[in-house]
């Protein structure tokens, strides 16, 4: 599947996005490049194949690196409320903008 300029100038016209016209070839071979690529994962045989909720569901040996679950920051909460214009029990206070 590609598309044509005039298919480009419909679509940025529906999504509101300007193309300037010393654009239009640019966008329309960006376009057709990802339209390329779709059509060859599509003609890729999948049956059979198990989904999956995740990339790394593959391998069960791979084991995320994550950094440890601790506090890094101190608590500045009565910090910033000192220097907020209206504060109320922990809470901001704002102007009512809706009636």
């Amino acid at each position: 599947m590609s598309l044509a300029a005039d298919q480009v100038r419909r679509l940025a016209r529906l999504a509101r996005i300007a193309i300037r016209p010393e654009e239009s070839e640019t966008v329309l071979a960006s376009l057709n490049r990802v339209l390329g690529l779709i059509d060859q994962m599509r003609a890729v045989d999948t049956s059979g194949v198990e989904p999956m909720a995740h990339a790394l569901d593959a391998k069960a040996s791979v084991a995320q690196r994550l950094r440890p679950d601790a506090v890094t920051e101190t608590d500045q909460r009565e910090l910033f409320q000192s220097v907020a214009p209206a504060v109320e029990r922990g809470l901001y206070l704002v102007p009512k903008v809706i009636e």
